[in-house]
């Protein structure tokens, strides 16, 4: 009787724990990004390199619920995807998000093979997913890219935008480039002159950037990280690697700014929880 308690009095805190719960796990080289919303929605934001995100999975979520309900995959290169095609074969999956991009890569043709036999959403700026407390908008790609073969995967990232409680922001990069961030400062410009249905995704001002491409020096682009204006720039990336990510120039224009970097090779796990 004292089991069958505790494991009610647990489920019923993990349903209502009313905050919003968002872990930029350490994955090595990689982006694997979970948000748990206060309504108890589960969302995954890219899966990592190989099979860590499903330890990690096991930390924050308990053994008897095995349901996620929105996977969001930025683009299919092995950092990002490798570990969401383990997420899948594990877990329920009730939606996924995702351009419909492919390159020749072996990986990304298994991806395809995936989100054809299971069914998923085009990823398309203009797009909202909304929760009681919470929403994601999706900022970029603007293009159809259904089934088309690209040469360089990072350039049609998925860049989204959680904001919870009409207050709290976080912007979520992929591997953008520079050009594809402009674009959507374009898009945030041409609100400001016109105005238009997608107006109210803008402005950009976010408090947690999760900069793009690992701190790549082809990313973070200045008209973008002024336009975002973050207090916390999260850098994912792994312990001595081979790339040299994130590279100097990136690291100097953030403390020129002065702005709190987190790095997952050096914190481990990095947590924001925001009360309803």
């Amino acid at each position: 009787i004292l089991i069958a308690n505790y494991f009610s009095w647990s489920f019923l805190f993990y349903l209502n724990s009313g905050e919003l719960r968002v872990v930029f796990f350490d994955v090595g080289q990689g982006d694997a990004i979970f948000i748990k919303t206060p309504e108890n929605h589960h969302i995954l934001i890219d899966g990592g390199p190989g099979r860590v995100i499903l330890d990690k999975l096991k930390q924050e979520m308990p053994f008897f619920y095995n349901k996620i309900d929105l996977v969001i995959l930025t683009h299919a290169h092995y950092d990002h995807v490798s570990g969401l095609m383990k997420v899948i074969d594990v877990y329920d999956v009730e939606n996924i998000i995702s351009t419909g991009a492919y390159s020749n890569q072996q990986l990304s043709l298994e991806w395809q093979k995936i989100i054809k036999k299971e069914g998923y959403i085009e990823a398309r700026a203009g797009q909202r997913v909304r929760g009681d407390s919470f929403y994601i908008d999706t900022l970029y790609p603007s293009e159809d890219f259904t089934n088309k073969k690209v040469d360089d995967l990072n350039a049609v990232s998925v860049i989204s935008r959680l904001v919870f409680n009409s207050k709290y922001s976080f912007i979520f990069t992929g591997d953008a480039y520079t050009k594809q961030e402009k674009e959507v400062l374009f898009y945030e410009e041409m609100c400001q002159r016109e105005g238009g249905i997608r107006c109210d995704f803008f402005p950009l001002d976010s408090d947690v950037l999760k900069l793009s491409h690992h701190g790549s020096k082809t990313s973070t682009a200045d008209e973008f990280l002024m336009s975002v204006s973050p207090s916390i720039v999260v850098i994912m990336v792994g312990e001595g690697n081979r790339y040299g990510h994130p590279h100097e120039e990136v690291l100097q224009k953030l403390q020129k700014n002065g702005i709190d970097i987190k790095r997952t090779d050096r914190d481990g796990d990095i947590v924001f929880t925001i009360k309803k």
